[in-house]
């Protein structure tokens, strides 16, 4: 038995009731198996065995006191993933279905994904099972006031900064922030990134991830002597990350003519109205069914289907697993070119095999949704430096930080004989830093 095959059964022993975690997992080591034929250190020091697990797992109530002052009670998580090239970087997720395994999953992608971005961040993620769709302000500023109650315990600017994620927006972040000033009497605004302007947040934070995805897309399709011109895309979601990716797709003379959000999805051949599904989804927060009654040549269709509708690039950004081997080839046999992962962990593992084995160029939800945690970044340092920046020069910044991420995946990708995987170079270059950090340490 090889060393990885015995390595991917111990976490398969350890963490059996843990799926999602495990999918990454094994994603990760698959890569690595070249990596590891010249490099003995990784085995000797035991570095990959030590990835595996979380440097430190975090989990607490939360009671909180609801509008009819009921005592509800939420279960809260922060998993300290690796800390071994900065402190702990990764946001809080606020949903029903969050649970370790999705915590484990998202702070072990999140280790690769911040070495990718060549910024001084570890990997962590958190969250809880709250739910603050549905809920009033003062019941969200409760349960806030709850969870940084316990949380600033563990976090801190040289330690961990966490950032918002799916649940967490500019208000969840404003209300955490607040206590967490409380509790320390101290304004220290780098602890925390996603915040308001007017108290330490950066300019493209919210757009960051959307065009993250698109300027690593652009990267890659124009290598392969592509460009997005003219292309039909399809991008499922409707949130933050899937808005500012049709925005910034437009910008590159794409047509996105399909979005989607938890109830279905809509359809127009004539290109979405990008200001229109803004104003709808992030302003009024209401469901994607009312587009199509806005615009005429919109049609809404309840349920899943989105992969169905025929596109050259399809852009995943909602939630893990959200394209099957079923759905690939549908992608396939409809004639699309390229996958760009906007969620983390878009695509099962038989799904990107798939794609592959057809020649559909993928750019890696570690690599492409980078863009988000970049800015995180910028913004700290900006905290750091009591600097505010423009959003030109942030911009341009995270710009030039995904044209690094994609060559840097292509040329370990050819370094180690897999031209065009850009998964494998994602997973191959973001590992290494970590791995060179973690040797260099000795026994950490």
């Amino acid at each position: 038995m090889s060393y990885l095959e015995e390595l991917a059964g111990k976490v398969k022993a350890k963490n059996s009731n843990e799926p999602e975690f495990l999918q990454a997992v094994e994603e990760v080591l698959e890569s690595l198996v070249p990596v590891l034929e010249k490099n003995h250190d990784i085995i000797k020091y035991k570095v990959l065995d030590r990835l595996v697990e979380p440097e430190r797992q975090i989990m607490f109530r939360v009671p909180w006191i609801d509008e009819k002052g009921d005592i509800n009670v939420n279960r809260g998580y922060r998993v300290q993933f690796n800390s071994a090239i900065g402190p702990y970087k990764g946001g809080l997720r606020f949903h029903p279905t969050v649970n370790l395994s999705i915590m484990k999953f998202l702070g072990f992608e999140q280790t690769f994904k911040n070495s990718l971005t060549g910024l001084p961040i570890g990997g962590g993620k958190g969250g809880s099972d709250f739910d603050p769709k549905g809920k009033t302000d003062l019941e969200v500023m409760n349960f806030c006031i709850s969870f940084m109650t316990e949380l600033q315990r563990h976090i801190g600017h040289y330690v961990d900064v966490p950032a918002g994620d799916i649940g967490v927006g500019a208000r969840e972040i404003g209300y955490l922030y607040g206590q967490y000033k409380r509790i320390l009497n101290s304004f220290e605004p780098d602890v925390l990134t996603g915040k308001g302007l007017t108290y330490g947040g950066s300019l493209v934070r919210k757009e960051a991830t959307g065009y993250g995805i698109l300027y690593f897309i652009n990267e890659m399709m124009n290598h392969h002597g592509h460009s997005l011109e003219n292309k039909k895309v399809v991008i499922s979601g409707s949130g933050n990350v899937a808005l500012y990716a049709c925005k910034k797709a437009q910008e590159f003379g794409a047509k996105v003519i399909a979005m989607s959000d938890s109830t279905g999805f809509i359809v127009d051949e004539n290109g979405i109205d990008f200001e229109k599904m803004r104003l709808l989804k992030e302003v009024q927060r209401k469901r994607i069914s009312e587009y199509a009654d806005m615009i005429p040549t919109a049609v809404y269709t309840e349920g899943r289907g989105l992969w169905n509708i025929k596109c050259d690039i399809a852009i995943p950004c909602a939630s893990q697993n959200d394209i099957d081997v079923h759905e690939a080839q549908v992608l396939i046999d409809n004639g699309c070119i390229a996958v760009g992962e906007g969620a983390n962990m878009p695509t099962t593992n038989e799904a990107v095999k798939l794609l592959l084995d057809n020649n559909i160029l993928i750019a890696p939800a570690k690599a492409a949704n980078a863009g988000g945690v970049a800015t995180s970044a910028l913004e700290m340092a900006q905290n750091s430096a009591r600097m505010s920046w423009s959003f030109e020069q942030v911009d341009n910044t995270l710009k030039d930080i995904m044209k690094n991420i994609f060559k840097n995946s292509k040329n370990a990708a050819e370094e180690f004989n897999s031209p065009g995987n850009y998964i494998k170079g994602a997973n191959i270059a973001g590992f290494m830093k970590v791995a060179d950090a973690m040797i260099s340490y000795g026994m950490n």
